[in-house]
C-alpha cells in the first residue's frame, strides 16, 4: 500500500494532475491488476445480497416509482430493471437509477464504516447497468464485471477510511460517486485521464448535504446513492466524449477539502493500493443480517438473546431505564444524541425508525428477532407496551467504543456497546456485544450459504421458484459470464405483483 498526502494547494501552485488524489484513484481504475480468488467469490456474494434486498422491496412506493422512471426512457441495447423481463431494456443510466433505488431502499446491504460511512454494494447497479448495455459492443464479461466491482470497493473503502464527511454534514455518497466512476472506468478498459475527468465531474455533482438523513427521513434516503450511481454514468460517457472536470476537485483553494471538508488548513492521508496491487477492500466489508441500519446489527443479536434469557427486560412495568453505552457515530446518528425527536415517534416513516436505535432496541427485545417488514409496521411501532418500553431507552457515548469503532485493526474495530438496564426493583442487567453475530468474526459469519439463504427468503413469495432457482445459478457463475449471459443478472417478478403497485404521472 503507498499513502496519497491529501491537502489543499493555491491555483498558483499549478499542482501537476499526477499529483491530485482523483488522478491516484483513477490509477487504480486502470493499472490491470489481477483479482484475487477470494476477492471475487465475495463479489458474488455481494450480487446476491443486492438481488436479494431488490426482490424485497419491488412494490415498495420508492422502487416502483423509480421503476417508472426507467420505463419511460426504453434503449437498445439498453440494460435491466430489477422486476422487469430481462427483454425489457432501457438507458443504462436510468437502469442504474431504477436498480439502485431497489437496492437500498430497505437499507438491508453491505456496509464499511470508518472516518465516514458507506454501502459499497452501490457501486454494483451502474456497474451490471453499463456492462448489460455494452456487452456486445466491446466484448464484455462476467469476468470484467468482477474487476470493475472490486475496484468500486476499492475506491469507496479507501476514501471512507481515510476522509469524513458526516462531520461536515456532506452525505456519504460523495465517495460514492467517485469510485462509481472509477469502477465504470475499470469496466471499460479507460484511459487514466478520462478516469480522471470522470471521478472529478461526479465527485462535483454528488457533495450533498447529510439534511436527507436527519429528522424525519424521506424516501430520499433510497435515491440519493442511486442519483450518485447515475451521476457517474452520465460524468463516464461526457469523459469519453473529452469533457473535462473541475481541476483539482479535492486540493483547489474552492474545491472540496477546502470549502466542504476540514478547510484550507486540512490534510488526510489516504491509503491506496500500489500500482498493480491486488485490490482486496471488499474483504473488509460486511453485510447485514437484519433490515436495519448496521450500527444495530449487534444490538439486535444482543437484544434477541436477552429475550430469550431475561424476558423481564422487555416488559416496560419492570424496565425503569435502558441505557446503551456506544460509539460516538452510533450515539449521534441513530442514538438519542442525534436530538432527533422524530426518532420517538410511534408515526415516524419507516426510513426514520430504521435510524432509531431506541426503537429497535424496543421491538427486538420484546420479539426476539427482526422483520424487514413486521417490525416497521405501523402498528407494531404504536403498540402502548413498546412505545413505554421505548421511551425508557437511552444512548451515551463512551470514548472506548468510539476508539473501537474507529480503530483500523480488525479484530478490535466493533460497531456494538454496553447495555444498562435497570429494573423498578432495582436489578441491574449489563451486557455487551462487540460485533453482529453475521460480521466475519461474529458467531455466524456470513458465507455462501447465508448469502443464497437470504436470498431465497426475500424471494419467497415474490418471485416463482424458477426464477429464483435460474437467478442464483447466473449470479453464482458471475466470473465466468459470457457477453450474452450479463443480461441474466436481473430478476422477473410475476406481472400481477408489479401491477400491484400504481404510480402517480410525473413529467416523463
Amino acid at each position: 500500500m503507498r499513502t496519497h498526502h491529501l491537502r489543499v494547494h493555491p491555483s498558483a501552485d499549478r499542482l501537476p494532475r499526477e499529483e491530485q488524489l482523483a488522478w491516484r484513484l483513477a490509477e487504480i481504475a486502470t493499472d490491470g491488476a489481477e483479482v484475487l480468488p477470494e476477492v471475487a467469490d465475495m463479489v458474488v456474494n455481494r450480487v446476491i445480497d443486492n438481488a436479494s434486498v431488490a426482490v424485497a422491496s419491488l412494490v415498495r412506493a420508492p422502487v416502483a416509482a423509480a421503476r417508472a422512471q426507467a420505463v419511460a426512457h426504453p434503449f437498445a441495447p439498453g440494460a435491466t430493471v430489477f422486476g422487469l423481463a430481462a427483454e425489457q431494456r432501457v438507458s443504462p443510466e436510468w437502469a442504474a437509477w431504477a436498480n439502485g433505488v431497489a437496492v437500498r431502499e430497505l437499507d438491508y446491504h453491505d456496509t464499511f464504516l470508518a472516518a465516514d460511512y458507506s454501502h459499497p454494494g452501490d457501486n454494483i447497479p451502474p456497474v451490471v447497468a453499463v456492462a448489460q448495455h455494452l456487452a456486445a459492443r466491446r466484448g464484455l464479461s462476467g469476468a470484467d464485471v468482477v474487476r470493475a466491482i472490486t475496484t468500486g470497493y476499492e475506491v469507496q473503502v479507501d476514501l471512507v477510511r481515510a476522509i469524513s464527511l458526516h462531520k461536515h454534514k456532506i452525505d456519504h455518497v460523495a465517495h460514492l460517486g467517485p469510485s462509481a466512476a472509477a469502477a465504470l472506468g475499470t469496466l471499460l478498459g479507460l484511459p487514466t485521464d478520462q478516469v480522471f475527468h470522470a471521478i472529478g465531474q461526479a465527485l462535483h455533482t454528488t457533495t450533498a448535504t447529510r439534511q436527507s438523513r436527519k429528522g424525519e427521513i424521506s424516501t430520499w434516503k433510497a435515491y440519493a446513492p442511486a442519483f450518485a450511481g447515475k451521476v457517474a454514468v452520465e460524468a463516464v460517457d461526457r469523459a469519453m466524449r473529452g469533457q473535462t472536470s473541475p481541476t483539482p476537485i479535492y486540493e483547489g483553494e474552492d474545491g472540496v477539502v477546502a470549502w466542504m471538508l476540514d478547510g484550507p488548513d486540512a490534510a488526510y492521508d489516504v491509503v491506496l493500493p500500489e500500482p498493480g496491487e491486488a485490490k482486496r477492500a471488499i474483504l473488509d466489508t460486511y453485510t447485514k443480517e437484519h433490515s436495519a441500519e448496521y450500527q444495530s446489527q449487534a444490538l439486535i443479536d444482543l437484544a434477541r438473546r436477552l429475550h430469550r434469557e431475561r424476558p423481564e427486560v422487555a416488559d416496560p412495568e419492570r424496565v425503569a431505564s435502558v441505557v446503551l453505552h456506544t460509539s460516538h457515530h452510533t450515539h449521534v446518528v441513530i442514538g438519542s444524541g442525534a436530538n432527533d425527536p422524530q426518532k420517538y415517534d410511534p408515526t415516524a416513516s419507516r426510513e426514520t425508525l430504521d435510524h432509531s436505535i431506541p426503537y429497535i432496541l424496543a421491538v427486538a427485545l420484546q420479539d426476539g428477532g427482526w422483520h424487514h417488514v413486521r417490525s416497521y409496521a405501523p402498528e407494531r411501532a404504536a403498540r402502548p407496551d413498546t412505545v413505554a418500553l421505548w421511551r425508557t431507552i437511552t444512548t451515551a457515548e463512551d470514548p472506548g467504543w468510539t476508539r473501537r469503532y474507529h480503530s483500523t485493526d480488525p479484530a478490535e474495530k466493533a460497531f456494538g456497546g454496553r447495555l444498562e438496564i435497570t429494573l423498578t426493583d432495582g436489578t441491574r442487567v449489563v451486557e455487551e456485544i462487540a460485533v453482529a453475530d453475521a460480521h466475519p468474526l461474529g458467531a455466524r459469519p456470513f458465507g455462501r450459504e447465508q448469502y443464497v439463504t437470504k436470498f431465497r427468503m426475500l424471494a419467497d413469495g415474490v418471485l416463482d421458484p424458477a426464477e429464483v432457482e435460474r437467478f442464483l445459478d447466473v449470479a453464482q457463475r458471475l466470473p465466468e459470464l459470457s457477453a450474452e449471459e450479463l443480461g441474466g443478472l436481473t430478476v422477473t417478478a410475476p406481472t400481477e405483483l408489479l401491477g400491484s403497485v400504481t404510480t402517480p404521472e410525473g413529467i416523463f
